[in-house]
């Protein structure tokens, strides 16, 4: 087989339509728009799903409340349950290597939360830990490190 050989299968692709060019080809005149009226002319425009006909919107009507901290930080979040299945006995635990692992997101702080159960030793060194993965982190052996 040559590349000049090469054609699409049968059904895969569609002949352009071609509007507006004479009664004979079946979409003259109105081209397929059918008669008047806003969306027979040119420039229609599809409204956005939240317009109301010009009245107010609900999302205008409805009072604003509270607001979004620009300090706060957003951090990857991981489970001891999560190091426990990924991770083996004495394994140092960064945020280096669980992002390798993909289970951190690249550039955002990593806190390691409490959900599950730990059975292995691990060193463990992240940006956070709640109180309850601490605790299970040194019961198995294991030692927690904050880092900056």
């Amino acid at each position: 087989m040559k590349l000049h050989e090469l054609a699409p299968n049968p059904g895969a692709t569609k002949e352009r339509k071609r509007v507006g060019r004479g009664p004979g080809s079946g979409l003259g005149k109105t081209a397929g728009r059918g008669h008047k009226g806003q969306k027979s002319r040119s420039g229609d425009r599809r409204l956005p799903s939240w317009f109301e006909g010009g009245q107010t919107p609900l999302h205008k009507r409805i009072p604003k409340r509270g607001f979004r901290s620009p300090n706060r930080i957003e951090y990857s979040v991981v489970n001891v349950k999560t190091l426990d299945r990924y991770f083996s006995e004495g394994e140092e635990v960064t945020p280096e290597k669980l992002l390798e692992k993909g289970l951190v997101k690249k550039g955002m702080p990593v806190k390691i939360l409490g959900d599950g159960e730990l059975t292995k030793r691990l060193v463990v060194k992240a940006h956070a830990f709640s109180q309850s993965a601490k605790e299970k982190i040194e019961k198995a052996g294991g030692t927690c490190e904050v880092i900056a």
